[in-house]
């Protein structure tokens, strides 16, 4: 058996493993890249694998970074089956339509730009009409049920506890007179998250690909959580200002409505009442079309909650429901909620803030000093997400410079990734420990760290892939090849993108030094000549690489 790993390498997106076992090729995960310009490069690349070789895909849940590109394989002549849980498969119905439908948007914001210099327009990754065909060949399993995909391989997908419908994906290949079993985490959820039910433990496996999002962070515990998000609300509408709170519209939303519902059932004292009541009076919009189709999945799907989530329904409280609770639906019921004076919580994707609605209500409220932004989910390196969680100071919103007055918070707490410990944990619970254990869906600061801690406490070999490395899965694993070249041609193209990035931000920051140092009236006329001079090389130097000398 052998394995190669063509995303969430190093990284926290794209997942795509490819599998080779007897005799059979299959796709575990086929995601899109989400974050910086070179990372949607990415998603444009072709894929490192023939379309029409490929016997059937494994889905572990319908999150983008993980779903993506499936209309893009299908575009591409994929015509057999996607394995994937019953409520993976309804998630997918909204979220990669919804996907294809953010690509038409973006490449038609691309393409007025390039038509203004005459350049011919570009297709969409894939269309939101691309999305809805590539459904056909979904085909829903269901929890604990272990699949005959053919004589010789097995699979079953296992509750991750990540989202809804998210699975741990056991799978069994038999080459000869020898089965062997790798599991593949994909995301794996934290022990408490609201509404879903803890990962399956599982006892045994030969291999184990495993995500390491927080390999070296502990995130604070429910109540904790729970407290901090209340404090923080009553705060900020104590100053007349409104609460925006970038999320998720597949996940992190349902578990934020479900966190605010139980709040109130909760036995504190007068402080936590008079905090509480102040939330309450308040207006809570959901500003996410897609959030609100998937709240709707989310109950139609209730069987799979936590126990203590299906007593709450049974009792006739419904967990996403509460008095106060609007969904806006139109692109003008959204603009009103920024027309608007009152203080309210606004709930909106993307989670990153890199596309959606979420960015007009930044543009809106980042200067207020009196609101807040506050983050519930991990924010991806070089999105606008992660640079206002890192302390920027300004930023861009649509071409404009937005400065950032507004109180800026995260709580971590409420992530869908198993932290450290959890991460730990899981691989403790193995009954039979895996020969080999796959690091991927992390940054590399935080899998070196997971790498070493779980070598000191397990004794297991761990590897960290790079992308497109092969490994053949022996008594003794081993990397037997890499990504082809082109790929490494690829590779230079995002480094240049990546460094344009770099130049861009230096510039800026080069501009205000100038204003603020050079420029003012105690510089020398001669320090004035000076850089005047460097500039003029610095211009020629950029004049030069445009007219490609």
């Amino acid at each position: 058996m052998k394995v190669t790993f063509l995303g969430a390498t190093k990284t926290v997106t794209g997942s795509n493993f490819l599998v080779e076992g007897a005799g059979k090729k299959f796709l575990v995960d086929c995601g899109m890249y989400q974050g910086s310009a070179s990372d949607e490069f990415e998603n444009e690349a072709p894929f490192l694998f023939d379309v029409h070789d490929i016997d059937f895909m494994l889905l572990t849940h319908a999150h983008i970074d993980h779903s993506g590109r499936i209309p893009k394989l299908y575009n591409e002549g994929y015509r057999n089956s996607v394995y994937a849980t019953k409520a993976t498969c309804d998630l997918c119905s909204i979220m990669l339509p919804d996907s294809g439908h953010i690509q038409e948007m973006e490449v038609e914001w691309k393409n007025r730009k390039r038509e203004r210099k005459g350049e011919d327009p570009l297709p969409p990754l894939y269309t939101a009409e691309d999305a809805a065909k590539c459904l056909e060949i979904f085909k829903p399993v269901q929890y604990d049920e272990i699949i005959d995909i053919d004589e010789n391989i097995k699979a079953r997908f296992n509750d991750a506890g990540h989202m809804l419908g998210s699975a741990i994906i056991e799978v069994w290949v038999t080459e000869g007179d020898k089965t062997e079993k790798i599991v593949f985490t994909g995301d794996l959820g934290n022990n408490d998250i609201p509404l879903l039910s803890p990962p399956t433990m599982i006892e045994s496996a030969d291999y184990l690909v495993m995500e390491s999002t927080y390999g070296n962070r502990l995130h604070m515990r429910n109540d904790d959580k729970a407290s901090m998000f209340l404090d923080i609300v009553y705060e900020t509408l104590e100053k007349g200002g409104t609460v925006v709170i970038p999320s998720f519209a597949v996940g992190r939303t349902q578990e934020i409505l479900f966190e605010l519902n139980r709040i109130k059932e909760e036995k504190h004292d007068e402080e936590f009442y008079k905090k509480y009541k102040r939330l309450m009076s308040v207006p809570v919009y959901v500003d996410s079309p897609l959030a609100i189709s998937a709240t709707e999945v989310f109950k139609e799907n209730m069987n799979l909650f936590n126990e203590e989530t299906q007593a709450i329904i049974n009792s006739g409280d419904n967990p996403l429901e509460f008095d106060g609770l609007k969904f806006t639906r139109t692109a003008d019921e959204s603009k009103a909620l920024n027309a608007s004076n009152e203080s309210a919580i606004i709930i909106s994707a993307s989670g990153m803030c890199e596309v959606g609605r979420i960015k007009h209500h930044l543009k809106h409220h980042l200067w207020e000093p009196n609101s807040t932004i506050l983050f519930v989910g991990y924010q991806a390196p070089g999105t606008l997400g992660r640079k206002l969680v890192d302390g920027e100071k300004k930023v861009k919103i649509f071409g404009e410079e937005i400065a950032v007055n507004a109180r800026i918070e995260y709580i971590e707490g409420y992530s869908g990734h198993a932290d450290q410990e959890w991460l730990m944990n899981f691989v403790y619970s193995f009954i039979t420990k895996p020969k080999h254990i796959f690091l991927v869906h992390g940054e590399p600061e935080g899998q070196k760290v997971l790498k070493s801690k779980l070598e000191e406490n397990t004794d297991i070999p761990i590897t960290i892939p790079d992308f497109g490395e092969s490994y053949e899965l022996e008594e003794n694993v081993e990397m037997v090849g890499k990504a082809k070249e082109g790929s490494k041609q690829r590779y230079l193209r995002l480094e240049v993108l990546e460094r344009m990035n770099t130049l861009k931000e230096e510039l800026e920051d080069m501009s205000n030094i100038v204003k603020e140092e050079y420029l003012d009236k105690d510089s020398s006329d001669e320090d004035v000549v000076r850089l005047k001079d460097r500039l003029k090389e610095l211009e020629q130097q950029i004049v030069r690489i445009v007219e490609n000398k």
